[in-house]
């Protein structure tokens, strides 16, 4: 009979960017806290969160360990995010549906990522607070189309309602487990038996 195959941790660095006012910190607070605060204080700079999110598929299983940044969404802040992004292996980048400059600032975002990022960077665009879609000012398929074009994969997501946050980061998880072999900048591979951990994790209910 074989031994378990040892659960393999990968630690990855995941940046968020977006506009202010996006709801960065606040998704970011609904995954790895499972919390929502009404009046989120506005990030100065970058806050930094860690979270781990067990992974089933392809025969083993896994755990992805991110270190997050959220960086601060005011323009004179700018000059610090390629601190961040420089050399991470995952990044969100976030807009308000009911705001088109926020999807505007969102698409500039993708575009410095594409020119200056890590080249196998895994990218999320991501709508958030479609909690407010009687305000939406974005349309779900041009972002998706935008989305497609880009290479990017696209989600809506609610950090007030938890609707499709933790799918969001499972779907990160999973491809940076597909990508492993090639062990891309901004992610570090551990073998550790002892951290095996079953099942899905989610911190909301989707």
């Amino acid at each position: 009979m074989m031994a378990p195959t040892p659960s393999s941790v990968i630690q990855a660095k995941l940046v968020l960017l977006g506009d202010l006012g996006a709801g960065k910190t606040s998704i970011v607070v609904r995954f790895a806290k499972g919390l929502y605060y009404e009046c989120q204080e506005s990030t100065i700079g970058a806050a930094f969160f860690s979270h781990a999110l067990p992974v089933s598929g392809g025969g083993e299983d896994a755990t992805v360990r991110f270190d997050i940044w959220d960086t601060a969404g005011q323009e004179r802040y700018h000059s610090l995010a390629p601190m961040y992004y420089r050399g991470a292996a995952a990044a969100v980048v976030v807009y308000d549906i009911t705001s088109t400059d926020s999807y505007t600032r969102a698409k500039r975002w993708v575009d410095e990522l594409q020119r200056q990022g890590n080249p196998h960077l895994v990218m999320a665009l991501v709508g958030n607070k479609v909690d407010l879609e009687k305000k939406r000012k974005v349309g779900t398929q041009e972002a998706l189309e935008y989305a497609e074009r880009n290479g990017l994969f696209f989600l809506e997501t609610s950090a007030k309602t938890a609707q499709n946050v933790g799918e969001l980061f499972y779907e990160l998880a999973e491809r940076l487990v597909k990508v492993r072999p090639s062990h891309p900048a901004g992610m570090v591979l551990h073998d550790d038996g002892q951290r095996r951990v079953g099942g899905r994790w989610f911190c909301c209910s989707g």
